[in-house]
């Protein structure tokens, strides 16, 4: 038998999905069946599949021992001595990193070490505020990602509450994301909202648009304001309503004005300028209209980075 004390990331959910976490090795079959035959107590008393924890109960588990000592792999972040995080804000909840362009957010099969999430996770570490050790279910963890190849601002909470606060936050659409980004050609409507439907095509890796609902497709809306036109390209403002796979990109490309550097969705004059994508996250806005509980201090805040050039001289834009 052995006993765990609740802290306080690993409050709020449910007996089953902490145990998920806390005994990775241990089939969920097998979770549930001890559930079911009492092997699972929390604070003396028989635990149902819908328990909620708290902070400070205490867990009787009557599991076998090999659950418990089965070794874990080394944590890709324990490998990173210099950790690289650009904090555009921090706090005792959450940080907001920039992410450089080229790097993934979390591991892929390319990258399993040097990934924004591990970099967070080792400069937190390093830091005195973050230790595995002392979890029993929780890391830090993104609340958002961009494309590897997008270079902008991405959200990090640092407890499990900012966490479900965060997510939830982003699903009501009560935090506000805006990107930057230089199109081929120069939108005729100044303005616009778009709205399609976008079904991802998982073999090729993007997503297909349509104008139309079609089957197992989900609906993308984005905003765009025209910032600057020059010759033969624009720059634009884009405010994602929705937050769809490559949805900036997709959508742009479906009406004629791919991204600078995009070779997916469209390479027509790109070639000779750029090689990435010019896309950034570059600020966002928390705007709460119900209660956000610890992160209530949050609302109306603004935070962004310098506008960024991509690189491209103004001369051959």
């Amino acid at each position: 038998m052995r006993t765990v004390t609740v802290n306080k990331n690993d409050a709020g959910q449910r007996i089953d999905k902490f145990l998920t976490k806390f005994l990775p090795s241990m089939p969920q079959s097998l979770i549930y069946k001890s559930l079911r035959k009492k092997r699972v107590k929390i604070n003396g008393k028989r635990a149902g599949e819908q328990d909620i924890l708290s902070a400070g109960d205490v867990l009787e588990l009557y599991i076998n021992d090999e659950f418990f000592d089965t070794p874990t792999p080394e944590e890709a972040f324990t490998k990173i001595r210099t950790p690289k995080v650009n904090v555009v804000y921090e706090d005792e909840n959450i940080l907001l990193a920039d992410k450089p362009q080229g790097m993934v957010v979390h591991s892929d099969d390319k990258e399993s070490i040097n990934t924004l999430i591990a970099h967070i996770q080792a400069y937190l570490l390093q830091k005195g505020e973050y230790n595995p050790k002392d979890e029993h279910s929780f890391a830090p963890a993104l609340c958002n990602r961009i494309d590897r190849n997008t270079r902008g601002i991405v959200i990090a909470a640092k407890n499990a509450e900012a966490l479900r606060i965060l997510n939830e936050k982003i699903k009501t659409k009560e935090v506000r994301k805006f990107y930057q980004c230089i199109v081929c050609g120069i939108p005729k409507q100044k303005n616009d909202t778009l709205t399609s439907y976008m079904k991802k095509d998982a073999a090729n890796n993007l997503v297909k648009v349509y104008d139309h609902p079609v089957p197992d497709a989900k609906t993308a809306i984005t905003k765009y304001a025209v910032k600057k036109a020059y010759q033969k390209h624009a720059l634009l403002e884009i405010e994602l309503i929705t937050g769809r796979t490559h949805q900036i990109r997709a959508q742009m490309s479906a009406i004629g004005h791919p991204l600078l550097g995009d070779g997916k969705y469209g390479t027509w004059g790109n070639a000779p300028l750029l090689k990435q994508q010019a896309l950034c996250s570059y600020r966002l806005r928390f705007e709460f209209a119900s209660d956000a509980g610890l992160l209530n201090y949050l609302n109306g805040k603004e935070f962004s980075i310098r506008p960024v050039d991509f690189g491209v001289p103004t001369e051959k834009l």
